[in-house]
């Protein structure tokens, strides 16, 4: 980080900061309140905002997309839902590490544990995927309460400042190595798994340069990297889910590890796992689509035009 500030343009270090002091005003106000109604207050607020930002329209249209049976006043209100729950999430963060304490199983039912501390007493090493649903934060504070050795992948804020204190955010809560997208990261995942350790991934969003497999019945470019992991390294391909249950109460699932394809053909076995893990996020959706952050650009750019 410090390296970042001193190459950075002046300009670019006085908008970083002005930012963290943002950032710091908002976090300092929601702590303030104590978690439940921070999470009830900022859901009120981006319920009422959300709809107002250019991302809904992106929203709405993939929503329209994957249930194109549903009548408008449902994906309202199915939008409506999804930003109440975004809005929690962002009251929710300055308190996350509410859930690296005994309030963890007060707020949190975690279903399948075992299948995490078993892999952390034999030493083998998972692969996790996760998706953005309710507070997927809430997935790397269940792995931590877990004592399994994980690297917990991120994507770092543009702002140097601001992701300094993410990241102190996630430490509060347990996190204890998180690991940058990118090459570096991708080097250090391996490392990882090689050394018997486990790793942790969001496999729901766009990637222009991933493997094509059927996302809602269309095709999605979608990463194969916990794919492709899983198989080098033998891993077990573990899905991890997150459910909010009214206000800031959660379930998490471990679920049955992802099968993964045995073809002969490396590249189509891919392909098959892939396809397999896009079923399993597809399935999670279905069941509370309020709770996934639908405002990604899942599909082609042409999709988003007009």
């Amino acid at each position: 980080m410090i390296e970042a500030q001193r190459n950075a343009s002046f300009l670019t270090r006085l908008g970083w900061r002005l930012e963290a002091t943002a950032w710091d005003a908002y976090a300092a106000w929601y702590r303030a309140k104590g978690i439940d109604k921070a999470s009830d207050a900022a859901g009120d607020l981006l319920r009422k905002l959300g709809p107002l930002m250019p991302t809904h329209t992106v929203a709405r249209i993939n929503m329209q997309r994957c249930f194109p049976e549903a009548a408008d006043a449902e994906i309202d209100r199915l939008l409506g839902a999804m930003w109440e729950n975004f809005g929690r999430l962002a009251g929710e963060m300055p308190h996350l590490d509410v859930f690296a304490g005994p309030e963890f199983n007060e707020r949190v039912e975690f279903i399948g544990r075992e299948r995490l501390e078993q892999a952390r007493d034999t030493g083998q090493p998972l692969v996790i995927i996760s998706t953005h649903s309710a507070n997927w934060e809430i997935a790397a504070a269940a792995i931590s309460q877990t004592g399994l050795p994980c690297h917990i992948t991120y994507r770092p804020a543009n702002n140097v400042l601001i992701d300094e204190r993410i990241s102190r955010m996630r430490q509060g809560y347990g996190v204890k190595t998180l690991t940058a997208k990118g090459g570096d990261g991708a080097k250090q995942l391996m490392q990882a798994l090689k050394a018997g350790e486990s790793v942790a991934l969001m496999n729901d969003q766009k990637m222009n340069d991933g493997v094509e497999a059927p996302f809602f019945g269309h095709p999605a470019m979608t990463a194969p990297g916990p794919t492709r992991l899983a198989m080098r390294y033998g891993c077990p391909l573990q899905p991890l889910s997150v459910r909010r249950l009214g206000g800031a109460r959660f379930r998490v699932e471990a679920h049955e590890p992802i099968e993964l394809s045995t073809n002969p053909d490396k590249t189509a076995a891919i392909v098959e796992t892939v396809t397999r893990i896009n079923q399993w996020v597809e399935s999670e959706i279905r069941k509370a689509p309020e709770q996934w952050f639908w405002v990604h650009r899942r599909w082609a750019k042409a999709v988003y035009k007009g």
